[in-house]
């Protein structure tokens, strides 16, 4: 099945394919920061989905705020499950399931700027590069398949090269985070904090996350 999930706003937040509904807890956990109200649609194609599993399923949404959550299937069970647990469910073709998960799809943003704060609790996530303008607070995650820029102070928790991109880096004014992650390599943020800030650069070197000075070449 594939799984939209999305803000109140309408915004894009993230499309992901779940295949094994009895090891589900290591998914969810990676939106259980998120505080603001999400919206959550089901698609399943030619699959059958019992009420026990539905049910699962659907305890983990609410625990990380799911508001609203919808199940589109051509599978007469599926539905079925769903109004049993007066889960919103709507039977329609396999070409119509395919043609709204093409439109999430192209909905997605590839490099994205954000210029504010980001606060705790809230999540950032790129298709491409990300770059912030501001500061990204203690208990706030941002994520990009490709590279992640904080024109500010890094805080909180910072996933580059989520796609398995290990040439993905991770730059800051002034770089101080709760963890680091680029690719499957993670590293926890130093306990003293810095007394001096400047530039900063997280790269992969030897299956290790290094951090040295960010320095920019002169083009002249």
């Amino acid at each position: 099945m594939e799984i939209v999930l999305k803000n109140t706003k309408s915004k894009y937040l993230e499309i992901f394919s779940l295949l094994d509904l009895d090891n589900i807890h290591e998914t969810f956990k990676r939106f259980s920061s998120i505080k603001e109200p999400l919206e959550a649609k089901i698609f399943a194609v030619n699959e059958k989905i019992s009420s026990h599993q539905l049910s699962k399923l659907k305890n983990h949404f609410e625990k990380i705020n799911v508001c609203s959550l919808c199940v589109y299937s051509n599978n007469r069970d599926t539905i079925l499950s769903g109004k049993s647990l007066k889960i919103d469910s709507a039977f329609i073709k396999e070409r119509e399931i395919k043609s709204k998960l093409l439109l999430f799809n192209s909905k997605k943003i590839e490099d994205i700027l954000h210029k504010g704060t980001v606060r705790s609790g809230e999540r950032i996530s790129s298709n491409g590069n990300l770059c912030i303008i501001g500061d990204v607070n203690p208990g706030a995650i941002v994520s990009a398949k490709k590279n992640i820029y904080v024109w500010g102070k890094l805080l909180g928790i910072a996933f580059a090269g989520k796609s398995g991109n290990k040439n993905a880096s991770i730059a800051s004014l002034c770089l101080n985070p709760l963890q680091l992650r680029i690719a499957d390599v993670i590293a926890i943020g130093p306990k003293d904090k810095p007394k001096n800030c400047y530039p900063e650069i997280a790269v992969i070197d030897k299956q290790t996350i290094i951090i040295k000075p960010h320095l920019i070449e002169n083009l002249n």
